[in-house]
């Protein structure tokens, strides 16, 4: 066989074994959420081992933890340093959520961007070099309806080789529609592991189903998701109990969706519309140490998983979380729709019951609501240059679909 030939052949074994994920998968019917309080009450031995790791350390035996999860790092990602964005299309949501700041009850100023909008948000973060981006959308069928993602794929799609999306949950048929348009990664928080908070924390719509968003990583792996990214959100619960769910549910993943690659994130409660004034609950709450001692812990047992750091972090604790083991990170992020350009200032609308109310008079804010408060607000460029000042290459595309042209 001739080396081009070789190559042609290859990239048809790969593209087959992605278009069959769904017919392939092993999971026989039995889902994480039927095993989460059982593999929680009798933990694998990998899971033994990383709560060990959360046992509590002198400062020396966290400084090794933090340098072998360094090398660890450097042996499975090189110095690299992958970037995304988040491109927010809609604040619109049913859920009641009493962390969000897209929470239905909220009265909040919303907006759901028009495909030419979504093109103007894409094209504005495409020009700052970013060639991965994620669509975030609150979680509402009247507003982001059927087919609309499917638009914001499609047109975008040529213009961005990476198109991840954080919405609500769906079936494995939907996902399947999504990746056949051309997205290839997923992102679902479970927010919450404890089961009883969660449930108070969820007081309305569809995302008060515990178990369906447990396994909503299951259903987008079946769907032909090739990137899937779990985490909890910090300071809802206990924090160790967070984390050691978490490995869990990473732990079994990595068993029965092993044809897919993984991320975690650890994000921290940050102040949101409802609660601007929110401050940590020291009960629950994952201070700074504990954080590094979270990520090097993860990278132990789980070498070849990628984390993510996100903007909600304040710069200087960013910039020394880099070296210890994380590979991806957003940056000069905005978690409202239209934050990029303005796209979407000329709807601002309120939304209550499920539908559109108009303003009485203008608004004193020009913008949509953001769904958080983001910390470190440097631009993505003064990142990249401190990384490469780290001795880190800042890879801004890892992918593109000419790599499965014959």
């Amino acid at each position: 066989m001739t080396p081009a030939a070789f190559h042609l052949a290859g990239n048809a074994i790969f593209r087959k074994a992605f278009d069959k994920i769904a017919s392939s998968n092993d999971q026989s019917g039995v889902s994480f959420a039927n095993q989460f309080d059982s593999l929680m009450e009798a933990p694998t031995p990998l899971v033994r081992r990383f709560r060990k790791l959360l046992e509590a350390r002198s400062d020396g035996e966290l400084e090794k933890m933090a340098q072998q999860s360094q090398i660890l790092t450097r042996r499975n990602f090189g110095k690299t340093m992958r970037f995304f964005a988040p491109l927010y299309l809609s604040n619109e949501c049913v859920n009641n959520c009493q962390y969000c700041g897209f929470s239905r009850d909220n009265p909040i100023l919303r907006t759901t961007l028009s495909i030419p909008q979504v093109v103007a948000e894409a094209k504005h973060l495409h020009n700052l070099g970013f060639r991965n981006i994620l669509l975030v959308a609150g979680e509402h069928p009247k507003f982001v309806s059927d087919g609309y993602l499917q638009e914001c794929i499609d047109a975008l799609k040529d213009l961005i080789p990476t198109i991840g999306i954080e919405v609500g949950p769906m079936e494995d048929d939907q996902y399947g529609e999504l990746v056949e348009h051309g997205a290839e990664g997923l992102i679902v928080y479970q927010e919450t592991y404890h089961q009883e908070t969660y449930e108070v924390l969820h007081t309305a719509g569809p995302k008060k189903k515990f178990h369906w968003r447990l396994d909503c990583p299951e259903r987008a792996y079946a769907g032909g998701f090739r990137r899937i990214g779990i985490g909890a959100l910090f300071g809802l619960a206990d924090w160790k109990y967070e984390a050691i769910a978490l490995a869990t549910h990473l732990d079994y993943l990595m068993k029965h969706c092993w044809k897919a690659s993984f991320t975690i994130a650890f994000p921290r409660m940050r102040p949101h519309a409802g609660n601007y004034q929110y401050t940590p609950d020291p009960a629950l709450s994952l201070d700074d140490r504990s954080l590094v001692q979270l990520i090097t812990a993860f990278r132990m047992c789980f070498p070849q998983v990628g984390i993510v750091l996100s903007t909600r972090e304040p710069a200087p604790l960013r910039d020394s979380l880099f070296p210890l083991g994380v590979t991806h990170i957003s940056a000069g992020s905005q978690t409202d729709p239209g934050g990029y350009t303005g796209a979407g200032t000329d709807d601002l609308h309120l939304t209550v019951k499920g539908r559109r109310v108009e303003l009485d008079e203008p608004a004193s804010c020009d913008r949509a609501t953001g769904q958080f408060e983001i910390d470190d607000k440097r631009p993505a460029s003064d990142i990249a240059h401190l990384l490469q000042k780290q001795g880190f290459d800042p890879v801004w595309k890892d992918w593109d679909a000419a790599i499965l042209t014959p």
